[in-house]
């Protein structure tokens, strides 16, 4: 099933299958989120997501990275 995007996931948290917190959608379009990491991810975390560091810009996260969401939460595929 592919996960649709709206406004309404911005603001939203962006967790992995094993709801570790990465970032938070800042910009939704058609099928793409932008994310800003969480201040607080390791460098190892930010580099198996293919992000630089915590301290650069906002991300992007493809809607097939994307398992499922709720009202408060986008949840990516697998652990990291």
């Amino acid at each position: 099933m592919t996960v649709t995007f709206t406004e309404d996931d911005k603001g939203k948290t962006v967790v992995d299958a094993s709801e570790t917190t990465l970032g938070r959608v800042t910009a939704v379009e058609r099928d793409t989120l932008s994310v800003n990491p969480d201040p607080s991810l390791g460098e190892s975390v930010l580099s198996d997501l293919g992000w630089g560091s915590a301290t650069e810009d906002d991300y992007t996260v493809h809607q097939d990275a994307v398992d499922t969401k709720d009202d408060e939460k986008i949840y990516l595929r697998g652990n990291l």
